[in-house]
């Protein structure tokens, strides 16, 4: 057995520091070495104890946790977990942490008892033990410049992301031409944050940007997001594709399930999808990929050099479902080229 993931809890509340400490020490695979009320405390446990991933509170008197995130990400590069709350100005928040370098942005919880921390738990212990062995993500990002006008085969792109997705559809989707092939990509968000999140994307790539809806025809020219935690999404039938959003229950503990998509993919487009899975935790899409495959479409999964977060994308490789592993600054190039007559 390796050695649990060491972490720091930076919080300037003394409850919500005592709360995730007995949560999280009661997995064995996390140690938590310290806690910080604030930046200040924080820097020197950081160079006391040298945790491998921090947890940081958004909100926090003097330096503001977006703030100290920035300076750690300038000095000292390392996985941190943002914790905030479900607000509007909590979204806006989190998609500046997610831009700044932020493993991932956690909610903090409405109700501050010890049995809705353990509810949430398992969820953050995950979060915890993938970003220590994550990739750090990049300060900056270079501006790209979108594909020419493409001329369209009829094939449809369809990807799967979670952890790490909001980083990774801002350097693939702004490649993506006006007329991209219709796209729809698996992404669960926190409603607080879907209309952001879109919002951010669309100002970023040519495509238009929608939110999947049931019944919506997929189109040419949109990129659409399945972010609803309530529903799956499928497409019922093709030629012809219709969105449908269907409220069953999770699949394997996800939903969106992105293997319901797939396998209902292989059943309808066939060969007509290329397919892929990016960044992300567990390993969602990878039974219905293989269905894909054997149905004739091109699959594929992120490299681990370039994947957030590698336990997604290793598990497709690992299960022999892929036809190519592709770096990120290739996939909008390897996706298109599939697309174009």
């Amino acid at each position: 057995m390796s050695d649990p993931v060491r972490v720091l809890i930076v919080d300037d509340s003394l409850t919500m520091r005592t709360l995730f400490s007995e949560v999280l020490d009661s997995f064995d695979n996390i140690q938590v070495v310290g806690v910080a009320a604030n930046a200040d405390e924080a820097r020197e446990r950081i160079a006391e104890l040298s945790p491998q991933v921090i947890t940081l509170d958004v909100e926090m008197p003097g330096m503001s946790g977006i703030e100290f995130l920035e300076e750690i990400m300038k000095e000292r590069p390392m996985p941190v977990i943002m914790l905030s709350t479900l607000t509007q100005r909590g979204a806006e928040i989190s998609l500046r942490a997610l831009e700044l370098g932020a493993f991932e942005c956690f909610p903090k919880p409405q109700n501050v008892t010890l049995e809705v921390f353990k509810k949430l738990g398992p969820k953050l212990a995950e979060l915890i033990v993938a970003a220590a062995g994550g990739k750090i993500r990049k300060k900056t990002r270079q501006r790209k410049v979108a594909k020419d006008e493409l001329e369209w085969n009829g094939k449809m792109i369809a990807l799967a992301t979670s952890t790490g997705g909001v980083d990774a559809m801002l350097d693939i989707l702004p490649e993506f031409p006006a007329n991209c092939p219709p796209t729809l990509i698996v992404q669960p968000l926190d409603d607080s944050f879907t209309e952001i999140y879109l919002t951010r994307l669309g100002s970023a790539i040519k495509p238009q940007v929608k939110l999947a809806k049931d019944g919506a025809k997929l189109k040419q020219g949109v990129i659409y997001i399945a972010s609803d935690t309530n529903n799956h999404v499928v497409i019922d039938r093709w030629p012809d594709p219709t969105i449908r959003l269907l409220p069953k229950e999770p699949v394997q503990g996800h939903r969106p399930s992105a293997s319901l998509l797939f396998a209902a993919l292989a059943k309808t487009a066939k060969d007509d999808v290329v397919a892929g899975i990016l960044t992300g935790v567990g390993d969602d899409g990878v039974a219905g990929m293989r269905a894909l495959k054997a149905s004739g479409a091109f699959t594929f999964a992120q490299d681990q050099e370039t994947a957030i977060a590698g336990d997604a994308p290793r598990a497709a490789r690992d299960a022999k479902v892929i036809d190519q592993e592709v770096a990120i600054g290739d996939i909008a190039s390897v996706v298109l080229a599939k697309c174009q007559k």
